[in-house]
């Protein structure tokens, strides 16, 4: 093992250096056709596009009685795009709707293949045909041709998608606004789908028909966990791509008998694994903290404001009992003391013999909540939108989400439109907090 690492970091093996070049290229630009692949809804389209292309591969092999890998993409990429017309024809001219057509394209396509590739294997040149190694990729047999020809591929489809990147945002974003431009939305998008089936094939050989979709969508799923921004989705999916073809050729290099193709969607499912854990914004962790973070304000605000209308029905101002902020919020009294002993750390509670006061701080804080609640009520009520005895639930629900810009738009509004004095932070229900728990009935 160490031995084949060694020959693995020196590239002094001219079989390694290709078949880490070939690996590299197939990563790479699955990862930059992806993100459009994934962001246009066309992610399956890729793995009916793989399998679409196994009769090709067996038909150009029974026509011209050669490998050579341009002739054999070559009837890959015609039965491809077949299979891509047949899947447009049905979904526009049929009831059937897109997932069972492309259903029907890859189970059909790769049935034939399969026959063929049978038919192949039964004739006396058979057995040297190779021709099943497209089924599941062996990248350990790249050649230098195999590579010109792959990275012939890879550059066009660069250099196309550098050249109508801003068409291919709109079409994505925004296709009337594409279309208001003079271009047509159905060849646009008739190229990008030309470009997916360029990608599958520059990945065929080495991944397999099986596998190559993994290889468009793994990485551009990964890199959208990350940003929100087109550009550097595309770079970051690029990367994932280009590692995972590196760290696949890396891993299989050390035990020779495991396929690179598989490593390869193996090392793009750790990426992909890793980012839905651990981005900072969309990830799974990142959301459960903020989840977190929002139930705890929430519940906070909520001990804000029982306090702030307990010291309103009462008419004073008091440290207030644990057993009555329970009544009040609708909580057990171990769930309020946990929450007071929040607020106590953040400066807007105190306690006192077990009570607890909120301190100026928290009287401000308390203000704003109850402002927030009954201005939406009002906005609701008066507004028409909703009756004064269904206002208070999405009141609970929407109190939480104002921010002080808002509020001020509010009181301008009720202000001018119906003479109300937002400095009273009138109660549409009269007396009482009429609170209720967590926005619910």
């Amino acid at each position: 093992m160490l031995e084949n690492a060694l020959r693995f970091m020196t590239l002094a093996d001219a079989n390694v250096r290709f078949v880490l070049f070939g690996s590299l290229l197939i990563g790479a630009t699955g990862g930059l056709l992806g993100s459009f692949a994934v962001l246009r809804r066309r992610s399956l389209v890729g793995d009916a596009l793989a399998h679409a292309a196994l009769p090709g591969v067996a038909l150009a092999y029974l026509w011209t009685g050669s490998k050579a890998l341009p002739l054999l993409l070559a009837g890959a990429t015609v039965s491809g795009v077949l299979g891509v017309l047949l899947m447009q024809f049905i979904i526009n001219f049929t009831r059937i709707k897109a997932d069972a057509a492309i259903g029907i394209v890859l189970s059909v396509f790769f049935g034939i293949g399969i026959v063929l590739l049978t038919h192949i294997q039964r004739t006396g040149s058979g057995n040297q045909s190779g021709l099943d190694k497209f089924l599941f990729g062996q990248a350990a047999s790249l050649v230098e041709d195999d590579l010109k020809v792959m990275s012939i591929l890879a550059g066009l489809i660069t250099l196309v998608l550098v050249l109508f990147f801003k068409e291919f945002k709109a079409l994505i974003f925004d296709p009337n606004f594409l279309q208001t431009l003079g271009y047509s939305t159905r060849w646009i998008d008739v190229l990008l789908m030309g470009l997916i089936a360029l990608t599958v094939m520059v990945g065929l050989q080495a991944v397999g028909v099986v596998l190559v979709a993994a290889m468009l969508i793994t990485p551009a799923v990964a890199a959208r966990f990350w940003t929100e921004k087109l550009n550097k989705m595309v770079l970051l999916a690029t990367a994932f791509g280009g590692a995972s073809g590196i760290v696949g050729t890396f891993i299989s290099s050390l035990a020779p008998r495991i396929p690179t193709g598989p490593v390869m969607v193996l090392v793009a499912t750790f990426f992909f694994v890793v980012s839905a854990l651990l981005a900072p914004k969309r990830g799974v962790l990142a959301r459960g903290l903020r989840r977190q973070h929002n139930a705890r304000r929430e519940a906070q605000q909520h001990f804000l404001r029982a306090c702030f209308e307990l010291q309103e029905k009462f008419a004073q101002q008091r440290a207030w009992a644990i057993e009555e902020l329970a009544i009040e919020m609708g909580h057990s009294p171990d769930k309020v003391k946990r929450i007071g002993r929040q607020l106590e750390k953040t400066g807007l509670a105190l306690r006192k013999d077990g009570r607890f006061l909120l301190t100026e701080a928290g009287l401000e804080e308390g203000l704003f909540v109850v402002k927030s609640h009954r201005l939406w009520e009002h906005y609701l009520y008066y507004r028409t939108i909703l009756d004064a005895d269904h206002v208070d639930r999405p009141a609970d629900e929407v109190e939480h989400l104002l921010t002080p810009e808002i509020i001020v738009r509010l009181e301008e509004i009720l202000a001018r439109e119906r003479g109300i004095d937002t400095e009273q932070i009138i109660n549409l229900h009269g007396t009482g907090s009429q609170y209720r728990r967590g926005g619910r009935e």
